[in-house]
C-alpha cells in the first residue's frame, strides 16, 4: 500500500535545454505539408492557409525563452505523491496563496487539451481579498502525463487514482478541507474526487463542463419525470448541437480512448501534426475567441515540451473510458456536497439542465451569453464570479471550509 504522505515540496522553474529548441526549430523546417481541398476551409480540418502561418511564426518569430520567463513568474513547485499500487509520482503544480489568512483552499484541474496554464488568468481574480467577496488559495495541478508532471508507467490509472493523487496534493499542503473547479477531465476528475473524498476532505465543487448522464426513475425520479416532457426551445437546440458533436466533432475522441499509442507518435515526432491536433480544438471549442499566434504556440508549445512528451497526454481517454468500453464517470456516484454549475454557449456537451441533479447536489446554475469550452481562458471574469458566487456569504456554500470563508 502506497504511504499516505507525500514528498517535501520544491520550487520549480522551467528551463527547456537549448539542445530541444533546436531539434523543433530542425523539425519546423523540414516539414512536408498535406494538399488541400480547393474552398475546404474549416469543413476538413484546420485550413492549410492556417497551418502554413503558425508554423511559419513558430519557426521565425515565436520567442519561446519570453513565453518562459513569464511562466515561470508564477509560483510552481514539484512533489513526490505516491499512489497505491503505482508507486510514486512527481508532480507539478501552482500554488498561489491569497494575503487573506482565511481564504478558501480551492484546487483547480484541468482537461485535453488543456494544461496548467489555463488557470492564470484565474490566479489574480481569485486570490485577490475584498469585502466584497471571497479570496481563495489556488492549487492548480498538472495531471500526470500533462505539462511537468510525471506519467504512470502502468495500466489502469483512471478516476480513483486520479481523485487520490489530487486529494493527497492537498493534503500535502496543508489543506484538510477544500473546495474544487474543474472542466473537461476536470469535471470528471471532480465527479470522482466527490465520489471517494468528498464531505472529508472535499466540501463543495464546480463545474463549468455539466456532463452527465440522463436521470434514471429509480435514482432520480424527479428529473426523470421531467425528462418525460418535451423539453424547451433552448434546451433542444442544446440536445442537437451535443448530437452534431457526437457526430461530427467526436473523431479525435474515438482514437485517443482506443488506440492512443498509434496517434501518439504522430504527436510526439511532428510538431505540425501536434499543432493541427491541438489548434482544431481551440479554435472550434471556443465563443469566437481572438487567439493570438503566440497564444497558440505558447499552449501548444507547454505539450510539446511536456515532461513526458505529447504523448502521454491522451492515455487519460484509454484508462478512465476503459479502452472504449465505458463512460469517463463510471465508477462515480451521487453525494450531498454542493455543486455548482456554470453554463457556457459554445460548450459542446450542451444537455438539459435537469440532468445536472444526477452529478450531486446542486445548488447553484449560472447561464452566460458568452463563452465556451475553455471558460476560464475565454471568460476568466465570469467564471471567477460564479465561483465567487457559489462561496460568496449568502451563497449556496458560504462556510464549508471550517474557520476559512475567505474573508479578512
Amino acid at each position: 500500500m502506497a504511504a499516505d504522505k507525500a514528498g517535501a515540496e520544491q520550487p520549480f522553474t522551467i528551463s527547456i535545454p537549448q539542445a530541444e529548441l533546436d531539434l523543433l526549430r530542425q523539425k519546423l523546417v523540414l516539414i512536408r505539408f498535406p494538399d488541400e481541398i480547393e474552398g475546404a476551409g474549416w469543413d476538413y480540418g484546420v485550413p492549410l492557409e492556417d497551418t502554413r502561418r503558425l508554423i511559419a511564426h513558430w519557426k521565425d518569430a515565436f520567442d519561446w525563452r519570453a513565453a518562459e520567463a513569464d511562466i515561470n513568474l508564477l509560483p510552481m513547485f514539484t512533489r513526490d505523491i505516491a499512489i497505491e499500487g503505482f508507486g510514486t509520482l512527481n508532480i507539478h503544480y501552482i500554488h498561489k496563496r491569497s494575503e487573506i489568512a482565511k481564504a478558501i483552499p480551492l484546487l483547480f484541474v484541468h482537461g485535453w487539451p488543456g494544461h496548467f496554464l489555463e488557470v492564470r488568468k484565474l490566479l489574480p481574480l481569485l486570490t485577490a481579498g475584498s469585502p466584497d467577496h471571497p479570496s481563495f488559495h489556488v492549487v492548480a495541478v498538472s495531471l500526470p502525463g500533462f505539462g511537468f508532471s510525471e506519467t504512470p508507467k502502468k495500466p489502469g490509472f483512471a478516476g480513483r487514482q486520479y481523485a487520490e493523487l489530487v486529494n493527497k496534493l492537498m493534503l500535502s499542503l496543508g489543506y484538510d478541507e477544500y473546495v474544487y473547479q474543474g472542466g473537461d477531465w476536470g469535471h470528471a476528475v471532480g465527479a470522482h474526487l466527490a465520489t471517494h473524498f468528498g464531505h472529508r476532505n472535499l466540501k463543495a465543487w464546480h463545474s463549468n463542463m455539466p456532463l452527465s448522464d440522463k436521470p434514471k426513475l429509480f435514482s432520480h425520479p424527479i428529473a426523470f419525470i421531467r425528462n418525460l416532457f418535451p423539453h424547451d426551445k433552448t434546451t433542444r437546440e442544446g440536445l442537437q448541437v451535443t448530437a452534431e458533436f457526437l457526430s461530427k466533432g467526436c473523431g479525435y475522441m474515438t482514437e485517443q480512448k482506443t488506440k492512443p499509442q498509434t496517434l501518439g507518435y504522430s504527436l510526439a515526432d511532428s510538431p505540425v501534426g501536434l499543432l493541427a491536433w491541438i489548434y482544431e480544438k481551440l479554435v472550434t471549442w471556443t465563443d469566437s475567441y481572438p487567439w493570438t499566434d503566440d497564444e497558440v504556440l505558447e499552449w501548444v508549445s507547454i505539450y510539446w515540451f511536456s515532461r513526458a512528451g505529447p504523448a502521454a497526454s491522451i492515455r487519460i481517454y484509454y484508462e478512465m473510458m476503459g479502452g472504449g468500453s465505458k463512460d469517463r464517470l463510471s465508477g462515480t456516484k451521487w453525494t450531498s456536497i454542493p455543486l455548482g454549475l456554470s453554463y457556457f454557449p459554445r460548450e459542446h456537451w450542451r444537455l438539459p439542465k435537469s440532468w445536472g441533479a444526477t452529478l450531486g447536489k446542486v445548488v447553484m446554475r449560472s447561464q452566460h451569453d458568452k463563452g465556451g469550452h475553455f471558460a476560464a481562458f475565454e471568460q476568466p471574469e465570469a467564471l471567477a464570479d460564479d465561483v465567487r458566487k457559489m462561496f460568496a456569504k449568502g451563497g449556496p456554500a458560504y462556510g464549508v471550509v471550517a474557520g476559512k470563508d475567505g474573508y479578512a
